[in-house]
C-alpha cells in the first residue's frame, strides 16, 4: 500500500472522532432537515413494580437508525418492588447525567480540552405523600435538583466555566428536567 491509497486516522478528542463531530455540525448547518431526531422506547410491565423499556432505533435526519438495547426497571422492596434494577427516578437523574456528560466531553473536544476525569452527582427528594396521594397539597415528584460536575482535564477554571454554562444551554435532558415539557397522553383500553 503506497502513502497515497492510506486513509487518514481519524482526528479524536476525548475519545470522540472530531471529523464525524464536525460533518455532522456542518450537516445541520447546511440543512435545518438533518437536525431533526425522533426518539421512542416501548415499556411493559413485568410484573409486581418491575418493567422493561424495549429500545429499537432511533430517527435522525429521517433515517431510522436500528438500535436493540432493554432496560430493566424495578423499585426498592421498601417501595414495594424487589431491588432487582434501579428504580425509574434512578434513570431519569442517570439520564440527566448521562446526557451532560456527553455535552461535557463534546464541549471541551471542540474546545481542544482533553479531560482527564468527569463526574456528576445529582440528587433531590421526592415526598411519598404526594406520590402516594396522601396529601394533595404535595408535590408527587421533585421540587429540585441538585448536581455537583468534577471536572479535571488542561482546561483553565474559565474554559471549565464556558463549558459549564454552554452545557446547561444546549444539554436536551437540562432543558427536559428543567422545563415543563408538553405531555400529550392517550388512553388505549384493550
Amino acid at each position: 500500500m503506497n502513502a497515497q491509497t492510506k486513509t487518514k486516522a481519524p482526528s479524536v478528542m476525548n475519545g470522540l472522532n472530531m471529523d464525524d463531530l464536525f460533518a455532522l455540525i456542518d450537516g445541520v448547518k447546511r440543512d435545518p432537515a438533518n437536525a431533526m431526531t425522533n426518539w421512542r422506547v416501548t415499556t411493559a410491565w413485568q410484573g409486581q413494580t418491575r418493567s422493561r423499556t424495549e429500545v429499537e432505533g432511533f430517527g435522525i435526519a429521517g433515517q431510522t437508525v436500528a438500535r436493540r438495547f432493554a432496560i430493566d426497571i424495578d423499585e426498592p422492596s421498601e417501595l414495594g418492588g424487589e431491588n432487582r434494577f434501579a428504580n425509574p427516578q434512578e434513570h431519569l437523574l442517570a439520564a440527566l447525567n448521562a446526557c451532560m456528560t456527553v455535552g461535557y466531553v463534546a464541549q471541551c473536544a471542540v474546545r481542544g480540552i482533553a479531560l482527564e476525569s468527569l463526574e456528576i452527582e445529582t440528587e433531590g427528594e421526592i415526598d411519598l405523600r404526594g406520590f402516594l396521594g396522601l396529601d394533595p397539597a404535595v408535590a408527587p415528584g421533585y421540587e429540585g435538583l441538585r448536581y455537583t460536575v468534577r471536572i479535571k482535564g488542561n482546561g483553565t477554571k474559565e474554559q471549565f466555566a464556558e463549558v459549564h454554562q454552554a452545557v446547561m444551554a444546549t444539554s436536551p435532558n437540562f432543558y427536559n428536567v428543567a422545563r415543563p415539557v408538553l405531555l400529550k397522553p392517550t388512553l388505549v383500553v384493550v
